[in-house]
């Protein structure tokens, strides 16, 4: 009960006024395409390179060539030019399961103790044959004959009867008996579900899944109670639990319901084993997928247009995946099947209104009037599309040919870290590509003019600038602010802070100190942008103006944001007069 005075005396009371508010909450790009493994349809965000090759894999063999898809090359691209983190929504063709674990065994009891699960699918986690154990065929030096870097192995160790404990140890497909390659390790694990080690709580025993509403909607769900920790595997059976491994003097060992021991439940010390059973591969052995430039209408890596669908569908959640770009390398406009998905990437990009997707428009070998046709066939200020298409070196060693979605992301964030979203993503400060070795056209001026009075972003050549991005445009076919990519890209940054702001207000009292609490954190952001260059001006309307009894009646909050966005030079004049001998110079 708050103090309250009621003889004379001195009340002393606090009231706290330092609430600091919130920085914008960061968002990466998003990236919608095939990977070698990883969890299917499921976006998961990454915060390096690194990380995206342990959960996505970077190279595969088919037909004996190898492969990287254009996915991994514009997450490597992103990263290098300044990237802090990405959505990765991996698109596969057909069905994909999850592998499960060879039987875990364990010294007083014929059923195993527990079960694993891997989180990615596809048969890439196959390292063995069944769930027996001895149908794992290993070479002297104790490595799997199937095995890979891409799939996975497990092993017990450590197991403390006396305690009821255990490790558990996540190791590369790849490695052998004397040089094992470990990925997790968890300690001093347990079966007795009141333990704090508890495995399941641990490791993890959830998984997620593609769901369909009723309404239609596309969104995945959550299974499993306890949230995984491991970034490889689940925890999908727990069979011989010890509930309250430990009798009431914390010494002796309690027995199961057959007055077995409780120590034999435990897995066998020193036992290995791998995973079986997964199902789903983008294509057979021994074919040629179609990549890079034979990219087709019926075959993008392996993949058809209509994969994209649900991963799109997928990422409508703003609440759930934050993002402010968005882009799908592979999906070319010009083609049939592939418009569609475009479409929907657009169209997802204006319904949240926080993300400006990057699109390609042509196949490899177009020419400027396919490129300025298709780009006429488009009308958003949340769309931006660059050409031509780039070659770059792949993790293959070959240089391959990439459109240019998969490398425009990455100077859109080399252009955040060295400025602000506001800043033009162009130029010779800004707009150089560092990671192509050469454009598929070196682009003559009136070329670039073409393309660019069709909203088209033309990725210039110049003698010793090197490979740079020379335009910034949207799709937008009318004259306005909004027509350049800064400007958008300034409103969806704006727009992201004050709505976050805005969020936190839903509920509270409808009264003039809640919207002065409003203005005191909306005016210095804005003014900050005002000093890094992004707005000229500003005013924001929060009172009782536009916020009438009426309003409040209807339990409404009206605000106003006015801006005047700062304008990029982008064409500069400069007149050279000759004078003659004589003339003066004096002010």
């Amino acid at each position: 009960m708050a103090e309250t005075l009621i003889s004379p005396g001195v009340l002393a009371r606090e009231n706290d006024i330092s609430f600091i508010a919130p920085a914008p909450v960061e968002a990466g790009a998003a990236f919608i395409g095939p990977a070698v493994k990883g969890p299917v349809e499921d976006p998961v965000v990454v915060t390096s390179y690194g990380q995206y090759q342990r959960l996505f894999g970077t190279t595969f063999e088919s037909g004996s060539n190898k492969y990287e898809f254009l996915t991994s090359l514009a997450i490597k691209s992103y990263f290098n030019q300044g990237g802090n983190s990405a959505l990765v929504a991996r698109v596969v063709s057909g069905s994909f399961t999850r592998a499960a674990s060879t039987h875990v065994t364990a010294s007083g009891v014929s059923t195993k103790p527990f079960a694993l699960e891997t989180l990615g699918k596809g048969i890439i986690y196959n390292g063995a044959l069944s769930a027996d154990p001895a149908d794992i065929s290993l070479n002297s030096d104790g490595s799997l004959s199937s095995g890979s870097k891409d799939n996975l192995r497990w092993e017990i160790s450590n197991v403390d009867n006396s305690k009821g404990t255990f490790s558990l140890v996540v190791r590369r497909g790849d490695d052998n008996t004397k040089n094992k390659i470990i990925l997790e390790t968890f300690n001093d694990l347990s079966l007795d579900p009141n333990d704090g080690n508890y495995i399941e709580r641990v490791v993890g025993n959830q998984y997620r899944s593609k769901t369909t509403d009723g309404d239609g909607s596309i969104y995945v769900k959550t299974f499993g109670e306890y949230v995984n920790k491991s970034n490889y595997i689940r925890v999908s059976a727990v069979n011989t639990p010890t509930l309250n491994y430990l009798g009431t003097d914390g010494i002796t060992v309690n027995t199961d319901s057959s007055d077995v021991s409780f120590s034999g439940s435990l897995p066998t010390a020193g036992q290995s084993g791998s995973f079986y059973s997964a199902t789903g591969k983008n294509f057979p052995d021994n074919r040629k997928a179609n990549f890079h430039e034979d990219i087709s209408n019926s075959d993008t890596q392996g993949l058809t247009a209509a994969n994209y669908a649900d991963s799109i569908s997928i990422l409508e959640n703003k609440d759930e995946y934050v993002f402010n770009i968005v882009s799908a390398p592979g999906l070319i406009y010009d083609f049939g099947n592939h418009k569609t998905q475009i479409d929907s990437i657009v169209s997802l990009a204006e319904n949240r209104g926080d993300c400006i997707a990057v699109v390609d428009l042509e196949q490899y070998g177009a020419t400027v009037s396919n490129v300025t046709a298709a780009a006429a066939t488009i009308n958003t200020s949340y769309g931006a599309a660059y050409w031509p298409w780039l070659q770059t070196q792949s993790s293959t060693g070959k240089n391959v040919w990439i459109p240019a979605s998969t490398i425009i992301p990455g100077v859109y964030a080399f252009t955040d870290g060295a400025a602000a979203p506001w800043f033009a993503p162009a130029g010779l400060t800004r707009g150089g590509i560092s990671d192509v070795i050469q454009a598929e056209r070196k682009l003559t001026r009136t070329q670039r003019d073409t393309l660019y009075k069709s909203n088209v972003n033309p990725i210039a050549t110049f003698p010793g600038a090197g490979i740079n991005v020379f335009g910034q445009k949207t799709l937008q076919k009318k004259s306005s602010a909004l027509d350049r990519v800064n400007v958008r890209r300034l409103l969806i940054a704006l727009k992201k802070f004050i709505g976050d702001v805005s969020r936190n207000l839903v509920f509270e009292q409808n009264t003039t100190a809640t919207r002065n609490n409003f203005l005191a954190q909306v005016n210095p952001y804005l003014e900050s942008v005002v000093q890094r260059q992004g707005l000229f001006a500003f005013r924001v309307q929060m009172d009782e103006t536009n916020n009438t009894a009426d309003t409040i009646d209807r339990n409404q909050l009206i605000g106003q944001v006015f801006i005047q966005p700062a304008k990029t030079v982008e064409f500069i004049v400069l007149d050279f007069t000759i004078e003659p001998t004589g003339a003066s110079f004096g002010g």
